[in-house]
């Protein structure tokens, strides 16, 4: 006989294979976050050792160093710009692969996403030699003698957004691309026959509709951005600390895991922040495009 409140329901079989990808996540993702954030209230000792504590002391001198502070202004800096020239250079590329209709548009999608394959060192590198004072750019200019003096396009924040902004430009593409799913050329021809110029009809119809897709890209490129490592060390020359590079020598040069912890979790913090941006930015366009 079954209960009153009728037979008992079995765990549904989708839960057993989610299983394996939450343990996972667990193993992977959430100890990790456990261990980094035990690891930033411990109290760092001369010499490299760690005492085992409860503290607030990496966190104080963060926010009291000048240093520091300057460094975590750096990074969401170089987020914010290389989101959003990543993000202009992507629209229209990402637009044109979503209107054609060319038979070699998966071609042209392959390409467009090709230096994904590629790792970000090798093109690290490539920018190193370009951008350099005996690079391709500099040489090119004094062959046609516009400038005799090397321009300084390396070893700074310009050399450092200049990469980041072509490594990541595919990631805003995808992104961008599987967000347009939205636009509707019948919407847009709407608008024209009803007498809206084509920069109302950007304006007030394609760029609305669009929109979800471009935060989408702009927030991948931002969070990639200001967790990037190698160019910004190989780019900067050292000039150009960001957080990344500063938990890296924090941890394996000082051997202050403390600190470096404590700067992860800042780092964390601007992720969270990121998203909580983003999260609202993203229901405002929702709304707005669905006429709300």
């Amino acid at each position: 006989m079954t209960s009153p409140a009728g037979p008992r329901r079995r765990p549904p079989a989708a839960l057993g294979l989610l299983l394996p990808g939450v343990a996972a996540l667990i193993f992977a993702y959430v100890l990790p976050m456990v261990w980094v954030g035990r690891m930033s209230v411990n109290r760092y000792v001369d010499g490299g050792g760690i005492e085992q504590t409860i503290t607030g002391e990496s966190f104080a001198e963060i926010v009291t160093d000048p240093y520091y502070l300057q460094v975590a202004g750096t990074t969401v800096w170089l987020g914010v710009v290389v989101a959003a020239l990543t993000v202009l250079v992507a629209y229209p590329l990402a637009m044109f692969l979503v209107r054609t209709e060319s038979r070699f548009k998966g071609l042209l999608t392959m390409l467009a996403i090709a230096p994904m394959l590629v790792s970000s060192v090798a093109r690290t590198y490539g920018w190193v030699i370009v951008l350099g004072n005996q690079g391709l750019v500099n040489s090119f200019l004094r062959a046609l003698g516009v400038s005799e003096r090397p321009l300084q396009l390396s070893n700074n924040f310009t050399g450092v957004v200049i990469a980041l902004v072509q490594i990541f430009l595919p990631y805003a593409v995808l992104a961008m691309t599987s967000g347009f799913g939205r636009l509707d050329r019948n919407v847009e021809q709407a608008a024209a026959s009803l007498g809206a110029s084509r920069r109302q009809v950007f304006t007030r119809v394609t760029l609305p509709l669009t929109l979800p897709g471009v935060l989408t890209g702009a927030l991948l490129v931002f969070v990639l951005a200001i967790s990037a490592y190698v160019t910004p060390r190989l780019m900067g020359g050292g000039r150009v600390v960001v957080l990344a590079t500063e938990i890296y020598d924090q941890a394996t040069n000082r051997l202050n895991w403390p600190l470096a912890a404590s700067l992860s979790v800042v780092l964390i913090v601007i992720f969270g922040v990121a998203m909580a941006g983003y999260q609202a930015l993203q229901r405002r366009a929702e709304r707005k495009a669905s006429g709300q």
